[in-house]
C-alpha cells in the first residue's frame, strides 16, 4: 500500500519544471555569493561585463585590511557574546515558557498569554525605537547587556510559537510515566521534555541567531555613541558621505557572514526536522 502511493507520488511530480525551479532558486542564492567574493578579491572595483569573469589575480589584501579597518577580532568578540547569550537564554527561557502555556492551553488565562505574546510579532520596531532607546538610558541599559535584554524580548514571540507548536508532537504519556516514577514537573521538563526539544532548539538557535548576528538598528539605536561596535555596525565604516570603498567592504561583508554560514551548515539537519515536526500537529 505504501509502496503504491509512493509510486502516485512520484507520477504527480512534474520533474523538468521541479529542476528548473530548483537551478532558478540556486542561481538567486550563489549569484550574489559569487558576485560578493568576485568584488572582495579584485585590486578595483569591476566595471561592466568584467564582473562576470574571474579576476587574473586573486588579491587577498582586501581582507588584512578590511580586518584592520572594522576592529574585526573585538567587534567579532562584541557580536559573539551578544549572539550567545541571546541565542542560551532564549532556549531556556522561550522553551519554559511553551510548556508551560502549550500543555496548559486548554485553560483561557494560559490561552490568552499565548495570544499576547505572539502577537508581539505584528509591532514594528520602528514603534518601540524610540521609547526603549529613553527607557534604556534612564535604567542605565544602553549597553551589550541591554541589547542582549531587547533580543530576548523581541524573539520570544516566534520562539514561543516554535515550540509550542513542537510540544503538540510529543506525547503527554511521556510525562505522565515520568510523573508515576516520582518526578514533579520542574524534573521532568528538564530531564524527558527539554532533551527530546533537540531539534526546535537548533531551529531556534539558528533563526535567533541569525536575527541577532546580523542586526544594525537595535545596536545601533541603543549602544550607538557608546564607542563599542558589533560587526554589523563595523560594516558602516566603509561607508563614508563622499562614496564606498566596495572591495574592502565586500571583503568584510564575506568575513562578517563567514561564522553563521559554518554554523548553519553544522545545524541544517537539526533545522530541518525541527520545522518540519513544528509544523504538523
Amino acid at each position: 500500500m505504501a509502496r503504491t502511493s509512493e509510486v502516485k507520488v512520484k507520477e504527480r511530480v512534474n520533474w523538468p519544471i521541479t529542476i528548473t525551479l530548483i537551478v532558478l532558486a540556486a542561481i538567486t542564492i550563489v549569484f550574489p555569493l559569487y558576485m560578493a567574493v568576485r568584488i572582495a578579491v579584485a585590486e578595483q572595483y569591476p566595471m561592466g561585463l568584467e564582473i562576470f569573469t574571474l579576476p587574473e589575480r586573486w588579491d587577498f589584501a582586501n581582507f588584512i585590511e578590511a580586518i584592520e579597518a572594522t576592529d574585526f577580532f573585538v567587534t567579532f568578540m562584541n557580536s559573539l557574546i551578544i549572539t550567545v547569550v541571546a541565542v542560551v537564554v532564549s532556549i531556556v527561557v522561550h522553551s519554559l515558557a511553551a510548556y508551560a502555556i502549550g500543555r496548559n492551553m486548554e485553560k483561557r488565562p494560559f490561552k490568552l498569554s499565548y495570544y499576547f505574546i505572539v502577537a508581539g510579532m505584528y509591532v514594528p520596531f520602528a514603534i518601540l525605537m524610540m521609547p526603549l532607546v529613553k527607557q534604556t538610558a534612564v535604567l542605565h541599559l544602553d549597553n551589550m547587556f541591554g541589547v542582549m535584554i531587547l533580543y530576548i524580548v523581541f524573539y520570544m514571540p516566534m520562539n514561543v510559537m516554535l515550540y509550542t507548536g513542537y510540544l503538540r508532537n510529543i506525547p503527554i504519556a511521556l510525562e505522565e510515566a515520568a510523573r508515576v516514577d516520582g518526578a514533579r514537573t520542574w524534573k521532568t521538563f528538564w530531564k524527558v521534555i527539554f532533551p527530546i526539544m533537540k531539534p526546535m532548539h537548533a531551529t531556534v538557535a539558528v533563526l535567533t541567531g541569525l536575527a541577532v548576528w546580523n542586526d544594525v538598528m537595535t545596536p545601533l539605536v541603543i549602544m550607538g555613541g557608546s564607542g563599542v561596535n558589533t560587526l554589523p555596525l563595523a560594516q558602516m565604516t566603509f561607508q563614508t558621505a563622499f562614496g564606498t570603498d566596495y572591495s574592502l567592504a565586500f571583503a568584510s561583508y564575506l568575513l562578517a557572514m563567514l561564522p553563521m554560514i559554518i554554523f548553519y551548515i553544522f545545524a541544517q539537519k537539526q533545522i530541518i526536522g525541527g520545522v518540519t515536526n513544528g509544523a504538523v500537529k
